[in-house]
């Protein structure tokens, strides 16, 4: 019998895997052949602090220390453009994500192919970096395991147990124990609960499309930020020579191993070619993820009130990869009876309760 029993392999069970390993013993399972084969692995993989509702913000600040400890940031930067219709949605985003103004010149002093013709807003923030997850993951996988702890993949859950002890997981691997469980589901977070007798939340999993583009007219894009259309409407991300670009879509599904839609990735590339002066001429690869939310968009970090001894690691959105060390703290310290170190509002706002 373990200690912390975790369902769920991608960012938000193996960060909690970190921090409850030194409270305890930990066992993770994960339902694919392999650790953060969905969302997880598939995310364009940005630290920008300010991403995010309030509560998300100070997860993110409360992140750094651990994203610079294990050298996991490489300078990015972020820019928002917009055009004459969508004057409103770029002031907001800047506002936002609180981004510098820049001139039109400034802006394609540093991205040359936005067409300056159609683009009449633009601002920017150096302060976003480039997260290296694979390197994350493999470093919580690392820790869990030098803890005790041990992981199990393809054991996807068949039926959960309480017992007088705690709970038991029935799986295609055989069954396992643990005191205390965490549902770190992703997607499939309300259908376990369900499974274990707890209430679903309510969780939304939303489609996200991303396709992989040769360098536009060959350029050097090593030191070209993150872009976002204004609104949120596309956005684009320089990643090993190539040009991920992203429709930026959330479209409602049930969860599923999520592919690219088509048609709404063409939406998606027309939108980035109308902001711009090259034309998307081949898709080197597409792949599409899905981001799970709370009815409230923020994360659901804690004890179930029906039962402390379900702990709910779940709605991670957009924002569990970035935030993903001080929210697995964030579920040591409820287990340990500890003060959070984020404040007690950011707490309040990301604790299951608020859905009873």
């Amino acid at each position: 019998m373990t200690d912390f029993l975790i369902i769920g392999g991608g960012v938000g069970g193996t960060s909690a895997g970190v921090a409850l390993s030194k409270l305890g013993t930990v066992t993770l399972l994960e339902a694919e052949p392999a650790l953060s084969y969905h969302a997880s692995g598939r995310s364009a993989a940005l630290f920008e602090e300010s991403y995010g509702q309030p509560s998300t913000v100070a997860l993110n600040a409360a992140s750094r220390a651990y994203h610079v400890a294990n050298d996991l940031l490489t300078p990015r930067g972020i820019m928002a453009v917009g055009t004459a219709d969508t004057t409103d949605a770029f002031h907001t985003d800047q506002t936002k994500m609180t981004l510098e103004t820049l001139s039109l010149p400034e802006a394609k002093a540093i991205v040359p192919i936005l067409n300056t013709d159609v683009i009449t807003h633009a601002a920017w923030d150096s302060n976003a970096w480039d997260l290296d997850t694979d390197r994350m993951i493999q470093g919580y996988v690392k820790t869990i395991r030098a803890g005790g702890g041990s992981l199990h993949t393809n054991a996807s859950v068949t039926a959960i147990k309480r017992t007088a002890t705690g709970w038991t997981v029935t799986t295609k691997q055989g069954d396992f124990s643990g005191a205390i469980l965490v549902n770190a589901g992703g997607p499939w977070a309300d259908q376990t609960a369900a499974m274990a007798g707890i209430k679903p939340i309510g969780l939304m999993a939303y489609r996200r499309s991303m396709g992989r583009i040769p360098a536009p007219g060959g350029h050097d894009m090593s030191a070209w930020p993150m872009i976002f259309g204004a609104g949120e409407t596309w956005y684009c991300k320089p990643d090993a020579g190539a040009l991920i670009v992203s429709p930026a879509e959330e479209h409602a599904m049930d969860p599923h191993d999520a592919y690219a839609d088509d048609m709404t990735l063409a939406e998606g590339f027309a939108r980035f070619e109308a902001h711009v002066t090259e034309p998307v001429t081949r898709l080197l690869s597409s792949w599409a993820g899905l981001r799970t939310f709370s009815p409230d968009r923020t994360l659901v970090l804690g004890p179930d009130s029906s039962d402390a001894s379900f702990i709910w690691c779940a709605g991670q959105g957009g924002y569990g990869m970035q935030s993903s060390p001080a929210a697995g703290q964030l579920l040591a310290d409820f287990v340990n009876a500890k003060t959070p170190a984020i404040d007690a509002g950011a707490v309040a706002a990301l604790y299951p309760a608020r859905f009873n």
